[in-house]
């Protein structure tokens, strides 16, 4: 938990998976569809696709700001693609599947994950999936 909330949002959805939802100020307003693997229609956005991209996003951040910590500057082309798969589990319902690569051109290697280590130990996605998910950030 945060000691101080510095930003909050919220998000509604209606009809599940194959439903509709949206944030409270309307930034994001989204038709939700089962993928075909599935065995949904598709066409739509699904929960692992909004998961993937703000993991993504947010994993970034974390880099960027552990980097700035260290005084390392990352390149302004550097990626993060975050890899979302679900499936069921053994034991009862679904579980996610999730990998993180990280593309840092130009970055030594051990700087690289150096990075990446950090940014892991900072980002708030990774706390909040920690003990749950198995995820190990490699470079690209």
């Amino acid at each position: 938990m945060p000691t101080k909330v510095v930003y909050s949002t919220s998000a509604t959805a209606t009809g599940g998976r194959d439903g509709h939802s949206k944030t409270h100020d309307g930034a994001l307003d989204v038709n939700l569809a089962v993928p075909t693997e599935m065995g949904g229609p598709g066409g739509g956005v699904n929960p692992e696709q909004l998961f993937a991209t703000g993991y993504a996003a947010c994993f970034l951040g974390a880099l960027k700001f552990y980097a700035g910590q260290k005084k390392v500057k990352v390149p302004d082309d550097a990626k993060v693609t975050v890899s979302v798969g679900i499936g069921p589990r053994e034991d009862t319902g679904f579980g996610l599947d999730v990998k993180i690569k990280v593309d840092l051109p130009g970055v030594d290697k051990d700087v690289a994950e150096d990075l990446i280590a950090g940014g892991h130990k900072v980002c708030p996605y990774s706390h909040a999936t920690s003990g749950t998910l198995s995820i190990t950030p490699e470079l690209a």
